[in-house]
């Protein structure tokens, strides 16, 4: 009877953090560079294509707009007790991130050994990206 393994039980081969990207100031985007650890494990094009939406969705998640700005002053206007009851902008698209980044994990990566995890719990500063080793027939 064969046991299905999963992420926490495999052996870790190496751990990859992707940078920040200061180049344009202090707004969350990520280096986009391929890590030539992963070469040859995973595709630079959907790496790639991770990376920039990745990049894509933190800039939607601090765009100021119209919405965004009344949010604001309502949340204020309330002495914030708005945001007991409704998620902001950013929050829903955090959950958007995450979402994201799991599905990319289950489709893309960890079919290949690899998981990339959410950067917000570390405070944006970097992507982990996990290499497992005899990933073969394992679940997310």
């Amino acid at each position: 009877m064969s046991q299905v393994q999963t992420a926490k039980d495999l052996p870790v081969k190496k751990r990859i953090f992707v940078q920040r990207d200061y180049s344009s100031g202090m707004i969350v985007q990520f280096q986009t560079k391929f890590p030539s650890e992963l070469d040859g494990i995973i595709s630079n094009d959907d790496y790639e294509q991770t990376l920039t939406r990745l990049n894509q969705l933190y800039a939607e998640a601090e765009e100021i707009n119209a919405h965004t700005s009344t949010e604001g002053c309502f949340s204020c206007m309330t002495g914030y007790l708005l945001l007991l009851c409704i998620d902001t902008h950013y929050k829903k698209t955090l959950d958007k991130i995450g979402k994201f980044i799991d599905d990319q994990n289950r489709k893309v990566y960890w079919p290949q050994g690899v998981l990339f995890k959410d950067p917000f719990p570390t405070g944006l500063r970097s992507i982990e990206v996990i290499i497992y080793e005899h990933a073969e027939a394992t679940s997310y």
